[in-house]
Parts: C-alpha cells; structure tokens; sequence
C-alpha cells in the first residue's frame, strides 16, 4: 500500500469530522475570493497586520524573542538598519520570503531545487547560517520545542541524513502527483507534506520557519486567498502545545505501519477553520469602522459624521492648516474606497457618509 496514504487511514469518526471542517473552510473561500477581487484598502491593512503577526510569531516560536511592535519598527528602517543580532536577522529573512511567496506563488513549484532556493533566502541574512543555507543538513538533528523560561524538550529524532534526499524526493512527487490527480482533497495532502517534511527536518536549522512558510505557499496555489490576511502561525504560537503534540502523535509511530496523522490532519484543518472566522469578525470591524485611514482622514471622516452634508469649501473652512488640494485628495481617495459619497457635481457637491455601512 502506498506509504503516505497508510497514514490517512482515519477511522469513521475522524474521517467525519475532517469532512465538516473541510466544508466549512471551503465555503469560507468561496466567500473571500469573492472579496479578494474588490481590492479594496481593508485587504491592504489587514495584510500588513497579518504578515507582522506572522513573522513575530514564526521566530518566536524557534526561540526568537522580538515584539510584533520592534518587528514592525525594524521593518520600517530595515534599509538604513545594520542586522546586528540574530533574531533581527531572522526577522528580515522571513519577511523577505514571505514577500516572494506573496508575490510569486503562482510561478514556484514544489520542487527541491525552489525549496532550497526558499531556504537560502530565508537565511540569507544570518551570519551563523552561512555554510548551510540552501543544502540539505550534514548532521543529525531533532525537533526542540522551546518553552517559556529557556526551557527546551525534545519532540522527536528526525530523517537520518543519507537519507534525506530520496526521502524529500518521494514526498514531494507524492504530494505533486496527488494534487494534479484531485482525488483527494488539497487540504489533506498539504498537511501530509507538512507533516512530512517536518518529520525529515531536511536542513540544519530554520525547518520549522520555512514549513510554515511551505504552508502559506500551497495554500495560496490551491486558493485559498484569505491565508495573507491572517496569521496562520500567529495561532500555531497560541497553540503551541497542541501543536507539537498533533505531530508527536504521529511521530511515536514513525516508519511503522501504525503511523497515523489523523490528530495532525485534525488539528491543521481546525485551525485553518479558526482563522476563517478570525478573518471575518476582523473584516467586519474594519468595514464598520472605515478601513484604514490616516489621522488626518480620520478627522475628515468626523466632521462629516457630525456636519453632514458638507461641500469642500466647508472642509476648508474647518481644516484651515491642511492645503485644500490635500482635503481633495483625501476626499477622492475615500470615496474610492467607498467611505464616502457625493452628491451633484462642481463646486455644488456635497459629501455625506454612508451610514449603513460606517458607523462611528
């Protein structure tokens, strides 16, 4: 019997529950992919966020120690900033990843050479990781959980080193082959490969950084768009426990016919479900509130909740120290972003919120 299919020999119940978390994750993505195409500035803001929560908690996770906060301030002037420590170089490695896979995940194969390639970019910034970014490990390893006050507990011994390549090689054909043939559903087959290539620990270090990122990856190739717009690892460092104890499982069993990834499987489509409703109570309070706006906007919005209708010429009136080129700009852009809307034309036009759809 095929090796990797042995593991997804789930009993009733499971295979029950794995179908209604699977319903509801998919009806989710139907719903978002439908607000992805509005490209509207709530997607923007809530990129931002998800991708800082995302990058503080996947580095935390392996040990790393900075706020989501010093995160975004070290982004924010990485250009002029030296990396001088360990964890803000980590930091930078992921950011820049995560943007490729963003940006490019249409045009990366699952392959082992994009994976290193991923790798040797995550760690590109790392003094200590120089000789052996982008290659396969050259020494045994073992998963280390770190746990609050340094403390640090073995999870499980990995892949052998002479045999991480052919073990790499199956998995990804595998998981390649079983996404072109669509019988079974995408999901499953990611967290196997996850759970997989976790198991080999293919690389001397960042295995569990770049997993996550391996993660984002698929999920977008298999569309499901809404995994930019909320932090899949920020709930992976909420739930840490469970996490580790999901692959351990599964591990006490590894290569023996009674390995099993059902609490695995179980637990990454749980979370992916969690992140959908996540997403959609954040969503709804970016729409109530207006989406994103800069201070001076937020003023803007304000005035025109308290004074509404109001002309440009009152707006001028009232925000004497901002040019009223400026007060046409912001005006523009929030009407784009369907904050506002006008009534008649020219100098005549007058501005209101809408109501139904903002409130203060």
């Amino acid at each position: 019997m095929d090796k990797y299919l042995n593991k997804l020999n789930f009993d009733f119940q499971t295979n029950q529950k794995i179908l209604t978390l699977i319903s509801e994750i998919d009806l989710y993505k139907g719903k978002w992919n439908s607000i992805e195409k509005q490209e509207n500035i709530y997607l923007k803001e809530l990129k931002k966020i998800a991708t800082i929560e995302s990058i503080g908690s996947s580095t935390r996770i392996e040990g790393g120690t900075l706020t989501d906060k010093e995160i975004e301030e070290l982004l924010n002037d990485v250009k002029i900033t030296k990396l001088k420590t360990r964890d803000e170089q980590e930091v930078v490695g992921y950011y820049d990843t995560l943007e490729i896979i963003f940006e490019n995940y249409d045009n990366i194969s699952l392959t082992e050479n994009y994976i290193k390639q991923l790798h040797q970019n995550l760690l590109r910034h790392s003094d200590k990781d120089t000789r052996h970014r982008g290659g396969y490990k050259s020494l045994s390893n073992k998963v280390v959980a770190s746990y609050p006050g340094g403390v640090q507990k073995v999870i499980f011994n990995t892949t052998d080193v002479h045999l991480v390549a052919s073990e790499m090689y199956d998995i990804i054909s595998w998981t390649n082959n079983q996404l072109e043939k669509k019988e079974i559903h995408s999901l499953i087959i990611i967290a196997n490969f996850i759970y997989e290539f976790l198991s080999i620990h293919p690389f001397q270090d960042g295995n569990g950084r770049l997993s996550r990122l391996l993660t984002t990856l698929l999920l977008l190739q298999s569309d499901y768009l809404f995994i930019q717009y909320v932090s899949f690892e920020n709930l992976i460092e909420k739930t840490k426990k469970e996490y580790y104890q999901a692959l351990m499982e599964g591990q006490k069993n590894r290569s023996n016919e009674m390995e099993n990834i059902s609490n695995w499987t179980l637990y990454f489509l749980d979370k992916l479900r969690m992140l959908s409703e996540r997403l959609d109570a954040k969503y709804d309070v970016f729409k109530s509130k207006g989406g994103y706006l800069n201070e001076r906007q937020k003023m803007i919005k304000d005035y025109l909740i308290e004074n509404q209708p109001s002309k440009i010429s009152d707006l001028a009136k009232e925000f004497v120290e901002i040019n009223i080129h400026t007060i046409k700009k912001d005006i523009q852009y929030m009407k784009k972003e369907r904050i506002i809307k006008s009534i008649g034309k020219g100098k005549g036009t007058i501005y209101l919120i809408d109501n139904e759809r903002h409130q203060k």
